[in-house]
């Protein structure tokens, strides 16, 4: 017996060493991809939840006070919001610390990249933590997640803009017909499917015999929105290409869609009613990867955010005593400058652990005054369709912006 103790204490150690320095190699070689996997394993906890939690969270008196006892799916929303508020307030918090880290030799940098066990222990308190709140601050954190929500597909916006003109400008630096021919290709596929998706649109959204001027007007809207990418980036003074504006044609249709999906079940102009549940599964799947993909993405590309959220990097201090070759090489490199900005990193966390928190929650309220769950309604409509209408802004102020303002650089 005192044997088998000694064996499984020193097979515990032995793991607990071999996890931290995992964690360690893994922390060193890429802090993003690290920060990607906790954000990636919050989904799956919030998701695992969503499906057991329900009895537990029954029998809690903070959470369940209610008169009536609401619904089992009033308690899944509950769940994925406090691990979602936990999520937030992780990153958060880090986002807060790392403001104006400028070089490697600020001690921050360390806290940046390493320390992973005692992260993930924090992590872990925090999502604890958060069952212990009230209902009214998870009530609060879940209406301002529907505009985290929206500055986070207005991040998404930013980086597609930033991919579709990179991917155009590498094909057309080739110089050759090929590429050409490519683009063309490719600009022609998204059209039809942009046009494709609008008249499915207005099958599902606009049924004969119902008032639906308003869906109607959000399908003719984001069309007209198409026309005027292709009429601006083709102009002669613009010097744009068609590529973009194709890419960015289908994916205002996509919000459209995403918009007028999330219209109230009872409402006589959404088609989709019939199949609610098979057609929220579907875009909360599609919804997840694509928040997954863009969290991946502005892990590696945020290269380009180097100065945001940081002040201008100081003159290095010292004496004037003149260095040894050997410490200004150990000097030079304690004072490489950062290759991105990890306040802003964090920032893109935050925004996402709201995003897809009303995805796994279908955009729901999660505690009313009578603790019963409120269904998808029109805030998150207007959420999905202004941000399509933001994307148009964004994506027409990339094009003209050059043109009337030829001495800046964009």
């Amino acid at each position: 017996m005192w044997a088998a103790t000694c064996l499984a204490s020193c097979c515990a150690s032995c793991a607990c060493d071999a996890c931290r320095t995992v964690v360690s190699g893994i922390s060193r070689r890429s802090a993003r991809i690290a920060y990607c996997g906790l954000f990636a394993l919050s989904l799956v906890v919030s998701w695992i939840l969503r499906e057991v939690a329900a009895p537990l969270m029954e029998k809690l008196p903070w959470i369940n006070h209610f008169h009536k006892t609401p619904n089992r799916e009033w308690f899944e929303t509950d769940a994925v919001l406090r691990v979602s508020l936990g999520n937030f307030i992780f990153f958060t918090t880090l986002s807060v610390l790392m403001m104006g880290v400028k070089n490697q030799r600020d001690p921050r940098d360390s806290l940046h990249h390493g320390g992973w066990m005692v992260k993930i222990i924090c992590w872990c308190l925090l999502v604890i933590f958060m069952f212990f709140l009230p209902n009214e601050i998870i009530s609060f954190y879940e209406s301002v997640s529907k505009f985290g929500s929206g500055l986070f597909l207005l991040v998404q916006v930013v980086l597609l803009l930033d991919f579709v003109h990179g991917w155009n400008d590498k094909w057309v630096g080739y110089d050759e017909q090929f590429w050409y021919i490519a683009l063309f290709v490719v600009s022609l596929v998204c059209y039809v499917a942009t046009f494709a998706f609008s008249g499915l649109l207005f099958h599902w959204f606009t049924p004969s015999g119902q008032d639906c001027g308003l869906n109607t007007f959000f399908i003719v809207m984001t069309l007209i929105l198409a026309f005027v990418f292709a009429i601006v980036a083709l102009h002669p003074a613009v010097g744009g290409s068609i590529l973009p504006a194709s890419v960015i044609s289908l994916y205002c249709m996509y919000l459209c869609y995403s918009g007028l999906a999330s219209e109230p079940r009872d409402y006589q102009c959404n088609g989709l009613h019939k199949h609610s549940k098979a057609v929220s599964t579907g875009t909360m799947s599609i919804g997840l990867l694509t928040t997954v993909l863009s969290v991946v993405y502005s892990a590696v590309r945020a290269g380009s955010s180097t100065t945001l959220l940081s002040p201008p990097s100081s003159p290095r201090a010292g004496s004037d005593k003149p260095l040894l070759p050997l410490d200004g090489k150990k000097e030079e490199e304690k004072t490489k400058p950062v290759t991105y900005s990890y306040s802003f990193f964090h920032i893109i966390f935050c925004l996402a652990s709201m995003y897809s928190a009303m995805l796994l929650t279908g955009w729901s309220t999660s505690v009313g005054g009578s603790g019963k769950l409120v269904d998808v309604g029109w805030p998150s409509v207007w959420v999905r369709i202004v941000t399509g209408w933001a994307t148009a802004a964004l994506y027409t102020w990339s094009l003209v912006a050059p043109v009337l303002f030829p001495d800046r650089d964009f």
